[in-house]
């Protein structure tokens, strides 16, 4: 008896800040709103209640889309109902964290919800999917209803694999590119050259960026490098920078820190540089793929809307990268050349060797270690790291009118030895608000051992990103995967090869469990290595 009074109790003192709200004139068309505490990641989500007389006069359905308005104010949402009062009691209209926060209204502010207008632009992803050919007006038209969020993620995900399976040909990629740049907002340096690098992915590691940037800001070039978070990888540039500085930077903080220090490594969601790009980006990432595409269009959208006018492009190429043989490398970079050349922005293709991962570390704080160990000039740093992103730093440095061809590497050599890259480093940590640093991994760990005596001769990149995502990276910093052996390496039964490193036992099952069945090296002879046609 005693413990039905006490749960009586609690749940009163859990709707008490609900009950004890002041009263409000009610019309019969308007709802209390009410801030749900959910996020639901780059999706407004609208809560009524079964038993609300709005729904029921309405015949609103559950995710349907349904438009809220208070005053002036509006917002777009997708519709969930519940029944229970815990969560939004039948006289109220209850928002998501993000939708909550672009209504811009206060808890308790009277709405009116209506149906929303269907989106007109979906005529054209009909059509896309039946095989037509889009006009840049109907890409225009799609790109501003996603940002005016008309789209659900269902919508969203029909228009991604409609333009991945039909494909879109080069007049339409370019429709598609100016479309997302012209979504959001542009940023202007006021100056005639500024610089800019981009790996289109697929390779474990190869932090290059967060090499290249200290290297070429510290000779003087300015390089705001604002970058994605991992789509299906293991981490991305913003990810691992996360764990030395701050990278949630405003339009105005990015600005003051670039016009001081020269440069930034920034996550570009929060300055709005072609945020359909962001919201396409968070259906792609639950469906695990990144169409050639949507990939030009994402990588030019966001770098012309960034202010850049000089840009590299890294493609790597190997059995297991995102482009696996030389003619789709080239291919994809007739695509990159065709788009840039018309919206005017110099572009350079670099075709490198993908053919397994570059550096030791795979996941945030694995990659952030192996970052600054180049910079500080260790010994034990991952030449490979070290060689690629001197490479690219020194041809961004060519971009230079002052600096003869052929002269950028041995000048962003001299940069990364003297230690002018370190500084300049952690001066744009400390600009962009440096992090107490943690670079041990996580504490549950497995080595992965040889299973027979040789050398190495294939690394797997996607399945050594698929271990160390299962692992728990990107999310977890210190999760991942730790290489011991690259290619070429001898080995010996019960070497280890990597190590598996995992904050919760429960990813460290399924990561262990997948390199079980898989650990993907193979060991032979070395005249069985694949020789890639990029070597540096």
């Amino acid at each position: 008896m005693t413990d039905m009074v006490d749960k009586a109790v609690r749940r009163r003192h859990y709707r008490l800040p609900t009950l004890i709200m002041p009263s409000l004139p009610m019309s019969n068309d308007t709802l209390q709103l009410r801030r749900i505490a959910i996020d639901t990641y780059h999706e407004n989500v609208a809560y009524l209640h079964r038993e609300c007389s709005i729904y029921r006069a309405e015949g609103f359905q559950a995710l349907s889309k349904i438009q809220v308005s208070a005053d002036s104010a509006k917002v777009l949402a997708v519709l969930n109902v519940v029944d229970d009062d815990c969560i939004v009691a039948p006289g109220e209209l209850g928002l998501s964290i993000q939708a909550f926060s672009r209504l811009g209204a206060a808890e308790t502010t009277l709405v009116t919800v209506n149906h929303a207008e269907p989106p007109k632009s979906m005529d054209a992803v009909r059509r896309k999917i039946e095989g037509e050919r889009l006009s840049q007006d109907d890409f225009t038209s799609i790109a501003k209803d996603i940002v005016e969020t008309r789209y659900s993620k269902m919508e969203m995900a029909a228009f991604l694999v409609a333009t991945c399976q039909n494909n879109l040909d080069r007049d339409e990629l370019l429709y598609l590119t100016r479309a997302m740049l012209e979504s959001g907002d542009r940023m202007n340096w006021h100056e005639a050259l500024v610089a800019d690098k981009h790996c289109i992915g697929g390779i474990p590691g190869n932090r290059t960026s967060m090499l290249v940037v200290p290297i070429v800001a510290a000779h003087g070039m300015l390089i705001p490098k604002t970058s994605s978070r991992a789509i299906t990888s293991p981490a991305g540039t913003a990810d691992t920078m996360e764990v030395l500085a701050e990278v949630n930077l405003s339009p105005d903080q990015l600005h003051d820190i670039v016009r001081k220090e020269r440069g930034c490594l920034a996550w570009g969601g929060t300055a709005r540089l072609a945020p359909v790009d962001d919201l396409l980006i968070s259906v792609e990432r639950p469906l695990g793929f990144d169409s050639q595409g949507q990939m030009v269009a994402s990588i030019l959208s966001k770098k012309l809307a960034a202010g850049s006018t000089h840009l590299i492009i890294d493609i790597p190429i190997g059995p297991t990268a995102k482009v696996r043989h030389m003619r789709q490398a080239l291919a994809l970079r007739k695509l990159f050349e065709f788009v840039g050349d018309r919206l005017n922005i110099h572009l350079e293709v670099m075709i490198t060797n993908g053919s397994q991962p570059i550096g030791r570390g795979i996941g945030p704080v694995l990659e952030a270690r192996d970052v600054m160990q180049v910079l500080e000039n260790d010994p034990d740093a991952p030449e490979d790291l070290r060689q690629k992103s001197l490479h690219l730093a020194g041809r961004i440095i060519e971009f230079d009118p002052d600096v003869r061809g052929g002269q950028g590497y041995t000048i962003a050599r001299d940069i990364l030895e003297s230690g002018r890259a370190l500084s300049k480093m952690n001066a744009i940590m400390q600009a962009q608000g440096a992090k107490i640093i943690d670079l041990h991994p996580a504490g549950l760990s497995q080595d992965i051992t040889a299973e027979s005596s040789g050398v190495v001769t294939h690394i797997d990149n996607l399945q050594m990103a698929k271990i160390a995502r299962m692992a728990g990276a990107p999310m977890l910093k210190k999760a991942g995967v730790d290489l011991c052996k690259k290619l070429g390496d001898p080995v010996k039964t019960g070497d280890t090869l990597y190590k598996i490193y995992a904050e919760f036992p429960a990813d460290f099952k399924f990561a262990r469990a997948l390199a079980a069945q898989n650990n993907g090296y193979s060991i032979g002879r070395e005249d069985q290595i694949v020789k890639s046609l990029i070597e540096f």
